[in-house]
């Protein structure tokens, strides 16, 4: 049997990260802090890029200690002509890029009547068209390396919808049919695509969201879910809960890492995450009525008391 060329590199799956250059966006805290981490411990090369300098540079003091490049990017991916100018730059520090990682993300909690144009565009430009826009810049880029891979953010908000959050879910609905669009585009390329739908992390995404009017309580889901999950109604109480009961983000960035060499296009984070995917497959339009079901065991497990 006679193999061309592509097919045998569409067989190849990314088994190692030494040697290779990530970009990262959203490298500053985060999922993207620790992507950076373990990468570097993997051997990799990484620029990192995001809008808070304060924490990208804390995120590089960390990134020093290891001996491969680390180029550090301050920059806001919501803006097209900025996302040009970094591709440049990058280029420029690193000659090639083997993996881009679009991991910035930022929302409003408000429901769509009350949220300002300005926060609408904010969310949208930032979490959707930066993917689509860096994408397009470092495609063909990707293209030419023997192996490489693009590995897009989305959110198990990118599977089932809450109040409050539709920008958000705009964007991550989008982000989910964007990845596997182009993985079937791709798919006889060496380019692999991945989408990442992360249940509760402990992340700063609370603590920077834009919130110009609190949580509403007034459905009877709403208050189901306070009871089961006590997250508060501030920013600051809600920013605490996620803080306090997420995932650590270093554990999320290593599911991410094993779900790209293990080639899953789809990777969930989090049992969350699961057991709403579970629950938008059994009852698509009611699954908010199964939520309080496949939250107690998650529930149970936060509020057990360690054994004296």
């Amino acid at each position: 049997m006679t193999y061309h060329y592509y097919e045998l590199k569409i067989l190849k799956n990314m088994k190692s990260f030494e040697d290779k250059v990530a970009v990262i966006t959203g490298a500053g805290s985060g999922i993207g802090r620790h992507l950076s981490i373990l990468l570097k411990e993997a051997g990799a090369s990484v620029a990192i890029c995001d809008v808070n300098e304060t924490t990208l540079r804390e995120t590089e003091k960390i990134l020093n200690k290891y001996n491969t490049k680390t180029s550090v990017h301050l920059a806001d991916v919501s803006s097209k002509t900025t996302v040009k100018v970094l591709t440049e730059n990058i280029l420029r520090e690193h000659k090639n890029v083997d993996m881009l990682f679009n991991n910035a993300g930022v929302t409003v909690n408000d429901s769509f009547e009350d949220t300002t144009e300005q926060n609408w565009d904010w969310v949208i430009e930032t979490n959707l068209h930066a993917v689509i826009n860096l994408t397009r810049c470092f495609l063909p880029i990707l293209k030419k390396q023997d192996e490489a891979a693009i590995v897009n953010l989305s959110s198990i908000f990118g599977m089932i919808t809450v109040p409050n959050q539709s920008a958000y879910h705009v964007t991550k609905f989008g982000v989910r049919g964007f990845s596997e669009a182009l993985s079937k585009e791709l798919s006889n390329t060496n380019v692999s695509v991945h989408c990442v739908h992360p249940g509760h992390i402990g992340t700063n995404i609370v603590s920077n969201a834009r919130m110009t009017s609190g949580p509403k309580q007034n459905d009877a889901l709403q208050r189901i879910m306070s009871k089961l999950l006590p997250i508060g109604t501030s920013q600051r109480e809600m920013s605490e809960f996620f803080q306090k009961y997420g995932m650590h983000p270093s554990r999320a960035a290593n599911i991410i890492l094993n779900g790209i060499k293990r080639n899953k296009k789809r990777i969930f984070v989090g049992l969350d995450a699961k057991l709403m995917d579970i629950s938008q497959r059994i009852s698509p339009m009611h699954y908010e009525k199964l939520f309080p079901i496949f939250t107690l065991p998650i529930t149970i497990l936060r509020n057990k008391k360690p054994l004296k």
